[in-house]
């Protein structure tokens, strides 16, 4: 057998976007297969039938749509089924072109196989949520240790809040709050990523050669330095876009441009386009907590064209005060409902205070979206 990937043409401009949309907002692959002989066509349209995947069939031609979400699957059933190494090879070359990686200093995560659990831990008095939360030792190893055994993969120290409204601390009083918290997290749980979520640039210069990514909510171009400093590490970048200071007409295409401009200024400035994890700034809109926030969760597949990473960043947000008057500490349903959405529709990273519950949340709907069934 043998397996191609395609790439149509139409007669109309909107049957082709509708394609274009099809392949990339929606994540799905086009495929010919030709079989060898009329048995092996009969298992495989047995197998598409049992995947539910749209295709036909024409002589010992078959031309099928497959989510990507299920090409790991979908390989491994052919494999069962046909045990052609051939087949094998070009299965794992579309794997291999569709993969999306996020290389994070001490760290490589493939976002095609499995999400990134992003665990918050503030060691700020004032954040919105857990401010004033983990101020000691003691309590801040005890947090940390409940979030590596719920199984989070990277664990972001927070010195400056930057909620709605926040006030602005000195770059040596930041330090002051993160550094022996940093310290303590790579002393004792090096199996975890290590992030800082800050904007300053003394602060990146001070942390940078013992941390594996920096979360930076003014996206790293508004001072240059930032720039040098990236280039001359390996640290993951998560990349924000923030509408604070601006009134949008069109919010996707204007979200499109700043991501498009922004991955090209720190791609051109030396930084592999494999660092580069992206957050559409939720939150961080003109009209704090406003309808702005929801677009933005809706929208989030607009950009899987981009093949980088996108963060889910959402958790316990003053969304759930607005829709339901929901005081922080019970507002982790509604969140869940909404990275649920988020999730399924491309965002792989879940920045989240309750680490169990959201590591819950990506197995259920990876269980559901591969949940075929093939017979006893």
């Amino acid at each position: 057998m043998e397996i191609y990937e395609q790439h149509l043409q139409f007669s109309s401009q909107l049957e082709n976007k509708i394609w274009d949309d099809l392949l990339n907002r929606q994540r799905y692959l086009a495929l010919k297969v030709i079989a060898d002989d009329a048995a092996k066509l009969r298992l495989l349209a047995k197998l598409l039938d049992q995947m539910d995947l749209i295709h036909t069939v024409e002589g010992l031609r078959v031309d099928l749509l497959l989510p990507r979400v299920n090409l790991a699957l979908f390989k491994e059933k052919l494999t069962e089924i046909f045990n052609d190494p051939s087949l094998d090879q070009q299965m794992n070359d579309l794997n291999q072109k569709y993969r999306v990686l996020w290389q994070a200093g001490r760290f490589e995560f493939n976002l095609t196989e499995r999400p990134v659990i992003y665990g918050i831990l503030n060691v700020t008095p004032d954040s919105f949520y857990d401010g004033g939360w983990y101020q000691s030792e003691t309590a801040i190893l005890k947090r940390v240790s409940e979030m590596v055994d719920a199984g989070v993969d990277v664990i972001e120290v927070g010195g400056q809040t930057t909620r709605p409204g926040f006030v602005e601390i000195p770059p040596e009083e930041e330090l002051k709050r993160v550094t022996q918290v940093l310290d303590l997290i790579q002393k004792n749980f090096s199996q975890v990523a290590v992030a800082i979520d800050t904007y300053k640039y003394a602060v990146m210069e001070r942390v940078i050669d013992y941390i594996d990514i920096i979360n930076d909510v003014n996206a790293f171009t508004d001072d240059q330095r930032k720039l040098a400093l990236m280039r001359n590490s390996n640290v993951g970048l998560l990349t924000m876009h923030s509408a604070r200071n601006k009134d949008y007409d069109n919010l996707t295409a204007e979200m499109k441009a700043f991501f498009e401009e922004n991955i090209a200024t720190l791609v051109q400035n030396g930084i592999n386009i494999n660092r580069i994890a992206l957050d559409q700034g939720i939150g961080y809109a003109k009209k704090a907590d406003g309808y702005q926030d929801y677009a933005m969760m809706k929208n989030i597949d607009q950009f899987n064209y981009l093949n980088r990473p996108m963060m889910i960043a959402i958790s316990r947000k003053g969304f759930g005060a607005k829709l339901f008057g929901l005081p922080k500490e019970d507002r982790l349903p509604v969140t869940l409902v909404a990275e649920a959405y988020m999730y399924l529709h491309g965002g792989r990273i879940l920045r989240v205070h309750d680490i169990a519950e959201t590591v819950q949340l990506a197995k259920m709907l990876d269980v559901i979206q591969n949940g075929y069934w093939f017979g006893s």
